[in-house]
């Protein structure tokens, strides 16, 4: 195969990359919204991967480091709306575990942009879907996931 060949097949497997994006969402409101998206027959990303939990205040930053050493290119929590958690405090605790693990994820060199906490109600499928589209669209930007274990 010659020099050329080798280029244009390693562009191709660039523009044919379909990231990875794993979703931890909370029972009561961001699973129904995503529920409620797909009723509502909204598009977004198949290659979006929901992992259903009680509450996003359960969702402890190892997780989410486990998520991307096993090749996750991008990760959100989304839970229910501030002050509306049905846990009393959960996805606010959430919001600070997601913040402070953006800034490590900086450090490290992962990039803390793969990262993101969405907000949402039961009620707001169109929500769901524009955040997982934009966590797609941002992991295609950034590329592939530098930590990925083969």
């Amino acid at each position: 195969m010659s020099v050329a060949e080798k280029e244009n097949t390693e562009i191709k497997k660039e523009q044919d990359y379909e990231p990875e994006v794993l979703a931890f969402c909370c029972y009561y409101c961001a699973f129904a919204a995503a529920d409620l998206a797909g009723s509502m027959r909204l598009q977004y990303p198949p290659n979006v991967k929901i992992i259903r939990v009680p509450c996003t205040g359960k969702v402890d930053v190892l997780y989410i480091m486990r998520a991307f050493e096993k090749g996750a290119d991008a990760v959100f929590v989304a839970g229910c709306l501030e002050g509306n958690c049905h846990y009393l405090e959960g996805n606010l605790r959430a919001k600070r575990r997601v913040l402070g693990l953006k800034k490590f994820l900086d450090e490290i060199g992962i990039g803390g942009a793969r990262l993101e906490m969405f907000n949402m109600s039961s009620s707001m499928g169109a929500a769901f879907a524009e955040a997982a589209t934009e966590m797609t669209e941002r992991a295609k930007k950034l590329g592939k996931n530098p930590v990925r274990i083969k």
